[in-house]
């Protein structure tokens, strides 16, 4: 008798997976990734283009020039160091206009982020119409940096202009506050302080980060309005504080229109609003000393990435990150 078990026919083998193709142990695309990665690429050409034409291009140049007597009407000529050693040792407005910009920056970024947190504050109370008042205190920042704006300036300002009109009523004698020596840089230093909706914005993006149930805590434990803005937003702001303080610094250093505006190119009176930009300008594009100026423009750029690493380092210490120990 035959075991019926030996009439079974076998259990069929299960069929190999076909093999994959790879190259160096990854699968090969197909051909429409292909395709689709061709045609990203080639969207990305006239960026790239860009990049290397209007960005990088101009950048690598402006360092060869840097190290060059160039004039824009003749061939550069190598001239090494020379540009840097004259700047730093034989070029007194060099340092006048480092100082004045320096001026600037240091009384004009803390004023204008003390400003713009009391007004972020003011609107986080909630009022009615807040987008409204946003738009409108977001305004100075859109036109501050334009000609009309610096133009208006200088005749706010002027001999005849509305501030002097204003004190003529109480009986007071004003003067050309863009003229005098004493008060051009301040009026300029003003107008940087009005261009506050910027970080004004971004303040009150922060503080509507803060969960309330902070407030209702300290609220509960006695703490007043002054010693909740101590313990709490202030802290909690530090991120948002540190972030407005590096912009505005690096644009407070770029700053250009409103100096070259209110001194009609001068820098004057007696240079007292020769910001380092209009200097610059003055070198490249009046004196044709285009070497010269590249030479400052890459001082400026030392300058700024010095600050904004110094920032970086003493952060640690005055920022606060709800993740930080």
């Amino acid at each position: 008798m035959v075991d019926s078990l030996s009439l079974k026919p076998e259990a069929a083998a299960p069929a190999p997976a076909p093999a994959v193709k790879r190259g160096r142990g990854r699968p090969q695309p197909s051909l429409r990734s292909r395709r689709e990665a061709w045609a990203a690429h080639l969207f990305l050409v006239p960026w790239f283009i860009g990049l290397f034409l209007i960005t990088i291009g101009p950048i690598v140049a402006s360092f060869y020039l840097s190290f060059t007597d160039y004039s824009l009407l003749e061939e550069a000529k190598w001239v090494g160091l020379d540009n840097y050693v004259k700047l730093f040792t034989e070029d007194p407005r060099f340092w006048t206009s480092l100082k004045v910009t320096a001026i600037y920056v240091v009384v004009s970024v803390p004023l204008q982020l003390a400003f713009a947190l009391a007004l972020a504050l003011l609107l986080d109370r909630g009022l009615r119409g807040l987008s409204f008042y946003r738009s409108i205190y977001y305004l100075p920042s859109l036109l501050g940096g334009s000609v009309a704006i610096a133009i208006l300036w200088r005749k706010i300002f002027g001999a005849n202009g509305l501030i002097n009109a204003i004190l003529g009523v109480f009986g007071i004698e004003g003067t050309s506050y863009v003229n005098d020596p004493d008060t051009a840089l301040s009026t300029l230093i003003l107008l940087h302080v009005w261009t506050f909706g910027a970080p004004m914005v971004i303040f009150l993006a922060g503080l509507r980060q803060i969960p309330s149930s902070y407030y209702e805590a300290a609220s509960i434990d006695g703490a007043g309005t002054v010693q909740q803005f101590k313990a709490i937003t202030l802290p909690l702001l530090t991120p948002i504080i540190f972030f407005n303080l590096v912009l505005e610094i690096i644009k407070s250093f770029q700053s250009f229109t409103q100096s070259f505006i209110v001194s009609n190119g001068t820098g004057g009176p007696t240079d007292s609003t020769l910001f380092y930009t209009l200097y610059l300008y003055t070198k490249g594009f009046k004196d044709y000393e285009m070497g010269y100026a590249s030479a400052l423009a890459w001082v400026l750029v030392v300058i700024i990435a010095g600050l904004t690493g110094i920032n970086f380092l003493a952060s640690k210490y005055w920022v606060f990150y709800g993740d930080s120990k």
